[in-house]
C-alpha cells in the first residue's frame, strides 16, 4: 500500500487568517491584528483554544486548553471567534477535489478534531492516470490551492504512521517526502522515539529508559516493550518496524441535495417567496423520506433581481441553518428558513431561491412509550428554541447540560450550551 498524508500545520489559524485578509463586498478588507493571537473565542466564553500562532505558543497557550488560561498565560493576546462550519466546508471542498485523483480519501473536516488539517489519500496504482507520485502531489497542490491557504507538506509511505512522520518533517511548498516501498522501517530509524504514542506518561518512560530513537525502541524485543508498557508496547514494537497498525477508512462523501427555482417575475415580498421556499422544501423532504434518509443542515442561496436595486446590494445572500435534530419535515425545514428571511428582510425582489440539504444521514426511528403521549415534546422544544434564537440572537438563548451531577462543587455540575440549529448567513459576489 501506498498512501500519501497531506499535512497544513495551523490550518485552522490559516483560514481565519485568510478570511480575513479577503475584500468584502465593498471592496475593504481587514487587517492581520499584530501580537500574539488565540483562536477559539473570547476569554469569558465557556471554550476552548483551537490554535494559537508562534507568539502565543511561546507564551505557554496551547490547543485544548480553556479560554480563560489562555487569557491569563497571554494577556496581550488577541482572541478571535471561530468559523467551524466555513472551516468545514474548505475542507470538505478540498476532498471533492482530492476525489478526482483517488476514491480513497480520509480526513476530517471538525476544526475540533486534533487531526484537522491532515487528509490521507491512497495512491496505489494512479501512475498510469496522473504520473510519477512527484507529478501527483504537484497536480494536487494545484487544485487545492484555491480553497486551503498555503501549500500543504507531503509524505509518501507503505503505513500510515511513516507516511505521517513524512509529510511533517518534508519541507512546507516543497517536493514530498517519499520513502521507498518496504523502507519504512529504515525511514523511521533516527526520528525521536516519542512520536511512535501520544500518551504523555508513555513519551516520559522512554525518555527515562534511555530511548531516545525509533530505532532503539526496534531493537527491543516485542515481549518486552509489552512486559513494560503493556499493550501500548505491541503498538510500539508494531510502528517501530513499519508495520500497520491503523486501518485506513476512506470517507464517504457528504450526500447533498439541491434544488433551485426562478421567481418569475422577481417577488418583492415574502408570501410569493414563502410558496417557492414552500415547494422546494416540500420536494427534497420526499426524495429524503423514500429514501429513508434525514438531513441536519439547510442551506438557502436567494438571488437578487439588481435592475431596480439599491447601488451595493449583493447579487446573492447565502443562509445556512443548523436543524436541531435531522429531519426530513418540509414544514420544520420551511419555517426555520422563513423566519430567517423575516429576520433579514432581503435589500432587493428576490430572482431565484436554490435549496440544499446537507449532512444527510439514515433516519434514525423513535421508541414511542404506551403511556406518555407527549413523546415528542423534547424534539418539539429544541425546534422551538432554534426559532427563538432566529428571533432574539443565538447569543441570548441558551440551555443548561448537566455534566456531574455529583459534582462538588455546584458551578461544576453543570454548564450553559448554544441552541442547536445556530445560524450563519454570508454574502457571495458572483
Amino acid at each position: 500500500m501506498r498512501l500519501l498524508h497531506l499535512l497544513w500545520p495551523h490550518l485552522p489559524l490559516r483560514l481565519a487568517r485568510a478570511r480575513m485578509e479577503t475584500p468584502s463586498s465593498d471592496g475593504t478588507s481587514a487587517s492581520w491584528p499584530p501580537g500574539p493571537i488565540v483562536l477559539g473565542g473570547q476569554p469569558w466564553t465557556d471554550a476552548t483554544v483551537l490554535d494559537a500562532d508562534p507568539l502565543a505558543r511561546a507564551l505557554g497557550v496551547r490547543r485544548g486548553i480553556p479560554l480563560g488560561s489562555a487569557h491569563r498565560l497571554a494577556p496581550e493576546a488577541t482572541f478571535l471567534d471561530p468559523a467551524p462550519d466555513a472551516d468545514r466546508d474548505a475542507v470538505e471542498a478540498a476532498c471533492e477535489r482530492l476525489a478526482v485523483f483517488s476514491p480513497g480519501i480520509a480526513g476530517t473536516s471538525d476544526v475540533v478534531d486534533p487531526g484537522f488539517g491532515r487528509i490521507a489519500v491512497h495512491v496505489d496504482g494512479l501512475t498510469r492516470l496522473w504520473g510519477i507520485e512527484e507529478t501527483l502531489v504537484a497536480r494536487m497542490g494545484e487544485v487545492l490551492a484555491p480553497v486551503l491557504p498555503g501549500p500543504p507538506r507531503a509524505g509518501i509511505a507503505g503505513t500510515s504512521f511513516a507516511a505521517s512522520v513524512a509529510a511533517a518533517h518534508a519541507q512546507e511548498g516543497g517536493p514530498p517526502l517519499l520513502v521507498p516501498p518496504g523502507g519504512d522501517e529504515r525511514f523511521l530509524e533516527p526520528y525521536p522515539a516519542r512520536l511512535l504514542t501520544r500518551d504523555a506518561d508513555v513519551r516520559a518512560r522512554l525518555g527515562r529508559f534511555g530511548l531516545r530513537t525509533i530505532g532503539a525502541v526496534a531493537a527491543l524485543p516485542r515481549s518486552a516493550l509489552v512486559a513494560r508498557f503493556g499493550d501500548e508496547g505491541a503498538l510500539l514494537h508494531a510502528r517501530a518496524h513499519g508495520e500497520e497498525t491503523e486501518r485506513f477508512r476512506p470517507r464517504s462523501a457528504p450526500e447533498r441535495m439541491a434544488l433551485g427555482l426562478e421567481l418569475d417575475p422577481p417577488a418583492e415580498g415574502l408570501e410569493a417567496t414563502r410558496f417557492v421556499l414552500r415547494r422546494l422544501a416540500a420536494a427534497l423532504a420526499d426524495q429524503l423520506a423514500a429514501r429513508g434518509r434525514a438531513a441536519g443542515l439547510a442551506r438557502l442561496t436567494v438571488t437578487h433581481d439588481l435592475a431596480f436595486a439599491r447601488r451595493g446590494t449583493p447579487p446573492t445572500v447565502r443562509i445556512e441553518q443548523r436543524l436541531p435534530e435531522p429531519t426530513a419535515d418540509a414544514e420544520a425545514i420551511e419555517r426555520l428558513l422563513l423566519a430567517r428571511l423575516e429576520a433579514a428582510q432581503p435589500p432587493a425582489a428576490i430572482a431565484r431561491l436554490e435549496l440544499e440539504l446537507g449532512l444527510v444521514e439514515p433516519a434514525r426511528g423513535q421508541q414511542l412509550p404506551l403511556f406518555t403521549p407527549q413523546a415528542a415534546r423534547d424534539a418539539r422544544l429544541g425546534w422551538q428554541l432554534a426559532r427563538l434564537a432566529i428571533a432574539f440572537g443565538a447569543d441570548r438563548v441558551r440551555r443548561v447540560e448537566l455534566v456531574d451531577p455529583d459534582a462538588p462543587l455546584a458551578e461544576a455540575r453543570w454548564r450553559w450550551q448554544p441552541v442547536a440549529g445556530a445560524a450563519v448567513m454570508g454574502e457571495d459576489r458572483r
